[in-house]
């Protein structure tokens, strides 16, 4: 499979949509990314890489943290964390507060708001710093030490992230937030800040494909069936309610992120990350998404 000629082939198609959709403007400091930048990676188990485009520009993982979150709080709280968050798909925007409150404060999935705000108090209630453990996890993960948080995105968040604070005294008064809800906060807005590039993500990204092991260093980070459990969330959560046509066009598990970056896994052969600031109506990348269709129709590789 000639890798980097598929690859080369999605970047000039995608050209044509470039800069179309809305960028995350509700984040101020998103809307100053140029909604014209693409880039794309892809790392294969057996340690091969291949990029086109701004590959190497790094940009705000916003909700792609949350893979890295879940899996942490898989390995501290293992299947204790069921009985706070759910497995199932949401069906609504992904900061709901309507669903949360008909379900008695148990998020539908550890992927929305709500559940990564569980996800993050699993993490703060069994650690001392979330924040700098879920930075150096990911650090680990992806072998670069430069990994960090882009504070202005922080605060940004910070500033305007109204209903992400109403969302973490709605768990608190529903029981299912052991810490204080502004700590809670205060950590989640500094996970979805997090600064990396398409090749970076994928790197880190790779231990979903290689059955739980980080292939360059051969640690297990989570057992072969944790790695399973977290693709099929990916799968059937990971891109806010357009899951299902996500899956039709796509075909893979991944996890978007309203910074313009997707994260893809083909279990046992590649993860493979997308960045294209501009998204669709659901908080997709709407180039991102274009991109990953026509690596499965050209590569004929998919889970399906």
């Amino acid at each position: 499979m000639n890798y980097q000629t598929i690859l080369q082939e999605i970047h000039a198609e995608v050209q044509a949509c470039l800069g179309e959709g809305r960028i995350a403007d509700y984040i101020p400091e998103l809307a100053k990314v140029p909604g014209s930048r693409f880039g794309m990676a892809l790392q294969t188990v057996n340690g091969e890489s291949y990029a086109v485009g701004d590959a190497d520009q790094r940009f705000s993982i916003q909700s792609i943290s949350k893979v890295f979150t879940l899996t942490l709080a898989m390995q501290l709280a293992g299947d204790d964390l069921w009985r706070r968050v759910g497995r199932e798909p949401s069906g609504t925007p992904f900061n709901s507060l309507v669903q949360l409150e008909h379900e008695h404060g148990i998020p539908r999935n550890p992927f929305i708001n709500a559940g990564a705000l569980v996800v993050t108090d699993v993490i703060l209630a069994k650690l001392a710093d979330a924040k700098q453990t879920v930075r150096d996890f990911i650090r680990a993960l992806g072998g670069t030490t430069d990994i960090d948080f882009d504070l202005s995105v922080a605060a940004s968040e910070q500033l305007t992230g109204h209903r992400n604070k109403a969302m973490a005294h709605f768990l608190k008064s529903f029981g299912n937030l052991d810490c204080d809800p502004d700590g809670v906060l205060d950590a989640y807005f500094h996970h979805c800040s997090i600064e990396m590039s398409c090749r970076e993500l994928g790197a880190a990204g790779l231990f979903l494909a290689n059955d739980g092991v980080a292939p360059v260093s051969g640690d297990r980070i989570v057992s072969s069936s944790q790695a399973k459990y977290v693709n099929s969330l990916l799968l059937t959560c990971g891109t806010y309610d357009a899951v299902g046509d996500f899956a039709y066009r796509v075909g893979l598990p991944g996890k978007s992120g309203v910074g313009g970056g997707i994260l893809a896994v083909m279990p046992r052969k590649f993860s493979l990350c997308v960045w294209s600031p501009g998204l669709n109506e659901h908080g997709n990348s709407l180039a991102g998404t274009r991109a990953l269709e026509l690596f499965t129709s050209k590569s004929g590789i998919s889970v399906f």
